[in-house]
C-alpha cells in the first residue's frame, strides 16, 4: 500500500449530545500525532468528528507531524441540508490547510444512510440501526437507497469542489450503491471482515480496486475481545448504554484478548497489500468514552477498537505524558508499517 493509515477521533457526538473524546485538549492532540507518525509509522491519519474546530485543530497537528491528512466530518442525525452547510464549513478548512502545504484528501460525509436523516426510514439512529437489525424491511428498502445517496453525494462534491482543491472522497458502507464517477479515491468503512462473509471478504476488496480509481479502506480492525475478530463492525455492541448516552458496563463476561485484535490487524493488512488497496485505516487510535478497568463487566475497553487502552485515573507508563498505555496491537501495527508491509510514499494516482 502507499498509505499506512490510521483513525483518529475527535469527538463523535451521540443522538445524546455526548460526545466520545472528552476532554479535548489540543496539546494532547499534538503529542499523539507525533506518536501515530514517529511510534506507529504511519504515514496517513483520518481524522474524524462532528465538531470542525476540534476537526481542524487535529488536521493542523497532524500536518505538522507531516502526515497526510484525509478530513473526514462525521455527524450524527443532521438532515442532508443541515449536513451540506457542516461539509462547505470543512471544505474551506481543509482548503486552508492544503494551501499552507499539507497533504489533504477531504471525505463528503460518512455512512451516510446510517447516520444522516432522509435515506433510510427514521428519524433517529435509533430507529434507523433497528431497521438493519431486520433483514425483510432492510430487503425492502435498500433498492430506493443508491438514487437518494448519490443525489446527495453529487450535490456534496459540487460544494466541496467549490471551496477546496484537492482530491476528494466519501467513506462509504457497502450497500449504499454510491456512483464514484465524481470523485478521484473509492473509499469504504466495509473493511470489517465478520465471520458470515470472510470467505467472501478478499473478493470484495477485489471488485473495489477493479473499478480503476484509487481505493481506500477508511475503516477496519476489531474490538478488545475473545471472538471480535469474528463480529467485526459488530464488535462494540456489547456496550451496555445508559439513559444519558453514555457507556455504563458490559453487557457480559467478555474475556480481553490484545493478541486477536493484533492478529486480526495483520491478517487485512495483508489482504489490503496483496489485493492493491491505496491506503488503508485501522480504526482506531483510541477511544476516549471506552476506558479500562479492571472489572471484566466495567472493562469498557474491550468494546474498544482503539490500538491503545485508556486509562481513566492516571498516566500510563510507555507515555508518561498521555492518558493511555499501548495494547498489543499498537506494537503488532507498528511492527507491520515500520517493516514496509504497506510501504509507498507520495500522493494517490488521479482517477
Amino acid at each position: 500500500m502507499r498509505g499506512n493509515g490510521i483513525t483518529y477521533d475527535t469527538g463523535f457526538i451521540n443522538p445524546a449530545g455526548v460526545s466520545t473524546r472528552e476532554p479535548f485538549d489540543p496539546v494532547a492532540v499534538r503529542r499523539e500525532m507525533r506518536v501515530i507518525r514517529d511510534d506507529l509509522h504511519c504515514d496517513a491519519v483520518r481524522v474524524t468528528g462532528g465538531e470542525p474546530d476540534r476537526l481542524e485543530i487535529a488536521a493542523s497537528r497532524a500536518a505538522d507531524a507531516g502526515l497526510e491528512v484525509w478530513f473526514s466530518p462525521f455527524t450524527c442525525d443532521l438532515t442532508a441540508d443541515a449536513l451540506l452547510d457542516l461539509l462547505a464549513d470543512c471544505a474551506e478548512r481543509a482548503e486552508r490547510l492544503r494551501r499552507s502545504g499539507a497533504e489533504v484528501v477531504f471525505l463528503t460525509g460518512s455512512e451516510l444512510s446510517v447516520f444522516t436523516v432522509g435515506f433510510l426510514p427514521g428519524d433517529s439512529l435509533a430507529e434507523r440501526l433497528a431497521l438493519l437489525s431486520d433483514p425483510v424491511r432492510l430487503r425492502e428498502e435498500l433498492p430506493a437507497l443508491p438514487d437518494r445517496v448519490n443525489e446527495f453525494l453529487g450535490r456534496a462534491v459540487a460544494v466541496v469542489r467549490e471551496r477546496f482543491g484537492g482530491r476528494v472522497s466519501y467513506a462509504s458502507l457497502p450497500f449504499e450503491g454510491v456512483d464514484w464517477t465524481p470523485f478521484d479515491i473509492v473509499s469504504t468503512d466495509g473493511g470489517y471482515r465478520a465471520s458470515e462473509f470472510a470467505d467472501r471478504f478478499r473478493d470484495g476488496v477485489r471488485a473495489l480496486v477493479a473499478q480503476g480509481k484509487p481505493v481506500a479502506i477508511t475503516e477496519f480492525g476489531c474490538t478488545t475481545h475473545r471472538g471480535a475478530s469474528d463480529k467485526g463492525g459488530r464488535g462494540e455492541m456489547i456496550v451496555e448504554w445508559g439513559d444519558d448516552g453514555r457507556p455504563v458496563g458490559l453487557t457480559g463476561d467478555h474475556p480481553r484478548d490484545e493478541d486477536e485484535q493484533a492478529a486480526h490487524l495483520r491478517e487485512l493488512l495483508d489482504v489490503f497489500n496483496a489485493e492493491g488497496v491505496d491506503t488503508a485505516f485501522v480504526n482506531t487510535f483510541a477511544r476516549y468514552d471506552l476506558p479500562h478497568r479492571g472489572s471484566s463487566r466495567d472493562d469498557l475497553d474491550r468494546a474498544s477498537y482503539g490500538v491503545v487502552k485508556v486509562l481513566e485515573d492516571g498516566r500510563g507508563t510507555a507515555y508518561p505524558d498521555l492518558p493511555w498505555e499501548p495494547k498489543a496491537a499498537f506494537g503488532a501495527l507498528a511492527d507491520y508499517y515500520r517493516r514496509g508491509g504497506g510501504a509507498g510514499s507520495g500522493p494517490a494516482a488521479s482517477g
